[in-house]
Protein backbone atom coordinates (compact mmCIF):
# COMPACT_ATOMS: atom_id res chain seq x y z
CA UNK A 1 0.00 0.00 0.00
CA UNK A 2 1.41 3.35 -1.01
CA UNK A 3 1.85 5.78 2.08
CA UNK A 4 -0.18 9.25 1.78
CA UNK A 5 1.41 12.46 0.43
CA UNK A 6 1.90 15.43 1.97
CA UNK A 7 -0.49 16.69 -0.25
CA UNK A 8 -3.08 13.60 0.69
CA UNK A 9 -2.46 14.63 4.45
CA UNK A 10 -3.53 18.32 3.63
CA UNK A 11 -6.73 17.45 1.63
CA UNK A 12 -7.84 15.32 4.36
CA UNK A 13 -7.28 17.81 6.99
CA UNK A 14 -8.77 20.38 5.00
CA UNK A 15 -11.79 17.95 4.40
CA UNK A 16 -12.15 17.62 8.02
CA UNK A 17 -12.19 21.31 8.84
CA UNK A 18 -14.49 21.67 5.97
CA UNK A 19 -17.21 19.11 7.71
CA UNK A 20 -16.40 20.74 10.53
CA UNK A 21 -17.87 24.33 9.53
CA UNK A 22 -20.85 22.38 7.90
CA UNK A 23 -21.75 20.66 10.58
CA UNK A 24 -21.46 23.58 13.66
CA UNK A 25 -24.75 25.33 11.70
CA UNK A 26 -26.09 22.01 11.77
CA UNK A 27 -26.36 19.94 15.09
CA UNK A 28 -24.28 23.09 17.33
CA UNK A 29 -20.61 22.57 18.91
CA UNK A 30 -21.81 20.59 21.61
CA UNK A 31 -23.38 17.99 19.65
CA UNK A 32 -20.76 17.40 17.38
CA UNK A 33 -18.95 14.73 17.71
CA UNK A 34 -16.15 13.59 16.12
CA UNK A 35 -18.24 10.05 14.33
CA UNK A 36 -19.94 12.98 12.67
CA UNK A 37 -16.88 14.66 11.53
CA UNK A 38 -15.92 11.50 10.11
CA UNK A 39 -18.96 11.01 8.37
CA UNK A 40 -19.35 14.28 7.04
CA UNK A 41 -15.79 14.25 5.72
CA UNK A 42 -16.26 10.97 4.41
CA UNK A 43 -13.44 9.42 5.99
CA UNK A 44 -13.07 6.63 8.64
CA UNK A 45 -12.92 8.35 12.40
CA UNK A 46 -9.23 7.05 12.69
CA UNK A 47 -8.04 9.46 10.47
CA UNK A 48 -9.26 12.24 12.56
CA UNK A 49 -6.28 11.19 14.57
CA UNK A 50 -3.85 11.25 12.02
CA UNK A 51 -4.26 15.22 12.00
CA UNK A 52 -5.72 16.14 15.17
CA UNK A 53 -5.69 14.57 18.64
CA UNK A 54 -9.24 15.99 19.75
CA UNK A 55 -12.74 17.42 18.50
CA UNK A 56 -11.14 20.75 20.55
CA UNK A 57 -8.36 20.47 18.21
CA UNK A 58 -10.05 20.71 14.98
CA UNK A 59 -12.60 23.82 16.22
CA UNK A 60 -9.74 25.08 17.36
CA UNK A 61 -7.65 24.56 13.57
CA UNK A 62 -10.66 25.73 12.26
CA UNK A 63 -10.61 29.44 14.43
CA UNK A 64 -6.67 29.33 13.36
CA UNK A 65 -7.84 28.54 9.33
CA UNK A 66 -10.19 31.81 9.54
CA UNK A 67 -7.31 33.94 11.10
CA UNK A 68 -5.28 32.43 7.48
CA UNK A 69 -7.54 33.35 5.14
CA UNK A 70 -8.22 36.94 6.93
CA UNK A 71 -4.27 37.36 6.51
CA UNK A 72 -3.92 36.22 2.88
CA UNK A 73 -6.94 39.04 2.57
CA UNK A 74 -5.25 41.48 4.23
CA UNK A 75 -2.00 40.64 2.33
CA UNK A 76 -3.91 41.09 -0.76
CA UNK A 77 -5.43 44.43 0.07
CA UNK A 78 -1.97 45.39 1.09
CA UNK A 79 -0.65 45.17 -1.84
CA UNK A 80 -2.69 46.92 -4.25
CA UNK A 81 -1.87 49.87 -5.83
CA UNK A 82 -3.86 52.24 -3.83
CA UNK A 83 -3.38 54.78 -1.51
CA UNK A 84 -2.05 53.95 2.12
CA UNK A 85 -5.07 55.35 3.31
CA UNK A 86 -7.48 53.83 1.15
CA UNK A 87 -5.66 50.65 1.92
CA UNK A 88 -5.48 50.36 5.76
CA UNK A 89 -9.07 51.95 5.98
CA UNK A 90 -10.11 48.18 3.72
CA UNK A 91 -8.08 46.41 5.53
CA UNK A 92 -9.54 47.68 9.09
CA UNK A 93 -13.00 46.87 7.67
CA UNK A 94 -12.05 43.41 6.01
CA UNK A 95 -10.55 42.07 9.12
CA UNK A 96 -14.06 42.49 11.01
CA UNK A 97 -16.06 41.94 7.82
CA UNK A 98 -14.48 38.80 6.65
CA UNK A 99 -14.86 37.21 10.49
CA UNK A 100 -18.44 38.36 10.55
CA UNK A 101 -19.29 36.44 7.40
CA UNK A 102 -16.85 32.93 8.53
CA UNK A 103 -18.92 32.72 11.46
CA UNK A 104 -22.47 33.92 10.35
CA UNK A 105 -23.81 30.65 9.40
CA UNK A 106 -23.24 28.90 12.55
CA UNK A 107 -23.35 31.92 14.74
CA UNK A 108 -25.77 30.68 17.07
CA UNK A 109 -23.33 27.81 18.13
CA UNK A 110 -20.43 30.84 18.51
CA UNK A 111 -21.01 31.36 22.20
CA UNK A 112 -21.34 27.69 23.09
CA UNK A 113 -18.12 26.94 21.04
CA UNK A 114 -16.06 29.90 22.15
CA UNK A 115 -17.45 29.17 26.16
CA UNK A 116 -15.73 25.78 25.92
CA UNK A 117 -12.19 26.28 24.21
CA UNK A 118 -12.24 29.92 25.96
CA UNK A 119 -9.23 28.98 27.75
CA UNK A 120 -7.31 27.62 24.42
CA UNK A 121 -8.39 30.41 22.08
CA UNK A 122 -7.09 32.89 24.09
CA UNK A 123 -3.97 31.41 23.73
CA UNK A 124 -3.65 31.48 20.38
CA UNK A 125 -5.74 34.99 19.90
CA UNK A 126 -2.53 37.32 20.86
CA UNK A 127 -0.56 35.52 17.55
CA UNK A 128 -3.91 36.07 15.62
CA UNK A 129 -3.28 39.61 16.54
CA UNK A 130 -0.03 39.77 15.72
CA UNK A 131 -0.06 38.35 12.37
CA UNK A 132 -2.84 40.90 11.54
CA UNK A 133 -0.79 43.45 13.24
CA UNK A 134 2.54 42.70 10.92
CA UNK A 135 0.55 43.54 8.11
CA UNK A 136 -1.24 46.63 8.90
CA UNK A 137 2.42 47.88 9.89
CA UNK A 138 3.41 48.23 6.45
CA UNK A 139 1.07 49.93 5.13
CA UNK A 140 0.92 52.34 8.61
CA UNK A 141 4.56 52.80 7.87
CA UNK A 142 3.97 53.78 4.38
CA UNK A 143 1.36 56.07 5.80
CA UNK A 144 4.13 57.56 7.92
CA UNK A 145 6.69 58.07 4.75
CA UNK A 146 4.91 58.97 2.34
CA UNK A 147 2.01 60.97 3.61
CA UNK A 148 3.75 62.36 7.02
CA UNK A 149 1.34 60.14 9.54
CA UNK A 150 1.95 61.10 12.58
CA UNK A 151 3.40 57.89 13.56
CA UNK A 152 6.34 56.90 15.98
CA UNK A 153 6.58 53.13 16.17
CA UNK A 154 4.34 51.64 12.89
CA UNK A 155 3.76 48.07 14.49
CA UNK A 156 2.59 49.66 18.10
CA UNK A 157 0.58 51.76 15.73
CA UNK A 158 -0.81 48.81 14.03
CA UNK A 159 -1.82 46.78 17.28
CA UNK A 160 -3.65 49.57 19.01
CA UNK A 161 -5.51 49.89 15.32
CA UNK A 162 -6.18 45.68 16.27
CA UNK A 163 -7.31 46.73 19.40
CA UNK A 164 -9.34 49.59 18.65
CA UNK A 165 -11.85 47.20 16.26
CA UNK A 166 -11.79 44.38 18.43
CA UNK A 167 -15.46 45.07 19.96
CA UNK A 168 -16.78 44.51 17.06
CA UNK A 169 -15.53 41.00 16.48
CA UNK A 170 -17.73 38.25 16.84
CA UNK A 171 -16.76 37.21 19.85
CA UNK A 172 -17.30 40.73 21.22
CA UNK A 173 -20.88 41.28 19.83
CA UNK A 174 -24.41 40.07 21.25
CA UNK A 175 -26.57 37.31 19.15
CA UNK A 176 -28.57 40.42 17.90
CA UNK A 177 -25.57 42.21 17.14
CA UNK A 178 -24.05 39.37 14.84
CA UNK A 179 -27.66 39.46 13.26
CA UNK A 180 -27.38 42.56 11.12
CA UNK A 181 -24.39 42.93 9.06
CA UNK A 182 -25.75 45.97 7.87
CA UNK A 183 -25.16 47.15 11.19
CA UNK A 184 -21.46 45.42 11.77
CA UNK A 185 -20.82 47.06 8.37
CA UNK A 186 -21.94 50.59 9.62
CA UNK A 187 -20.29 50.74 12.64
CA UNK A 188 -16.80 49.57 11.28
CA UNK A 189 -16.92 51.74 8.22
CA UNK A 190 -17.20 54.82 10.66
CA UNK A 191 -14.52 53.17 13.58
CA UNK A 192 -12.29 52.93 10.44
CA UNK A 193 -12.89 56.63 9.27
CA UNK A 194 -12.43 57.93 12.80
CA UNK A 195 -9.31 55.82 13.10
CA UNK A 196 -7.26 56.89 10.10
CA UNK A 197 -8.22 60.99 10.73
CA UNK A 198 -6.69 60.04 13.82
CA UNK A 199 -3.18 59.08 12.43
CA UNK A 200 -3.51 61.99 10.13
CA UNK A 201 -4.16 64.34 13.00
CA UNK A 202 -1.86 66.71 14.05
CA UNK A 203 1.06 64.88 16.69
CA UNK A 204 -0.11 65.17 20.14
CA UNK A 205 3.20 66.97 21.43
CA UNK A 206 2.05 69.73 19.03
CA UNK A 207 -1.36 69.64 20.28
CA UNK A 208 -0.68 69.70 24.29
CA UNK A 209 1.98 72.56 23.60
CA UNK A 210 -0.74 74.85 22.14
CA UNK A 211 -3.13 73.58 24.80
CA UNK A 212 -0.31 74.65 27.16
CA UNK A 213 0.04 77.94 25.44
CA UNK A 214 -3.65 78.90 25.41
CA UNK A 215 -3.94 78.33 29.29
CA UNK A 216 -0.40 80.77 29.98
Amino acid sequence: MTPPTAQQDLTSADAILDAAERLLPRFGYKKTTLDDLAQEAGIARRTIYLHFPSKEEVFLRSIDRVVERLVAELNAIASENASAEVRLWRMLVTRVMSRFDSVRKYQESLDEMLADLRSQYLERRETYFDLEADVLAKVVDEGRRKLGWHVEDPHETARHLVIATNALLPYSLSREERGSRTHVQTQITAVASLLLRGLQAPAAGVVRTRSARGQG
